[in-house]
């Protein structure tokens, strides 16, 4: 399992909203959504599969959500990129 923070959301956002813009990455197994009395509100989606998390992270970091510029990221808790192994390649060009 890993879980990734989502930050920067809006204060009326809902779990749904959540869920919406996250399942087509992979099974999610729990949404944990936070609203502050001060915005912004933030998330924390937890993901059966590292790998999933890593491609909901490269696929809605700073993407716009009713306003708000998305900030996603690994959570601190989760031990960040590179939790399953492989070479490291995060992509990029190739020729």
């Amino acid at each position: 399992m890993a879980k990734v923070y989502v930050g920067n959301l809006p204060l009326d956002c809902r779990v749904r909203d959540i869920e919406d813009l996250f399942w087509k990455y992979g099974r999610i197994r729990d949404i944990d959504l936070k609203t502050p009395s001060r915005p912004p509100a933030f998330a924390f989606v937890t993901f059966e599969s590292t790998m999933d998390a890593e491609d909901a992270i490269r696929g809605r970091d700073g993407v716009d959500f009713e306003g708000q510029r998305l900030r996603v990221e690994m959570s601190r808790a989760s031990g960040g990129f590179g939790d399953r192994g492989g070479d490291g390649d995060r992509g990029g060009g190739g020729g």
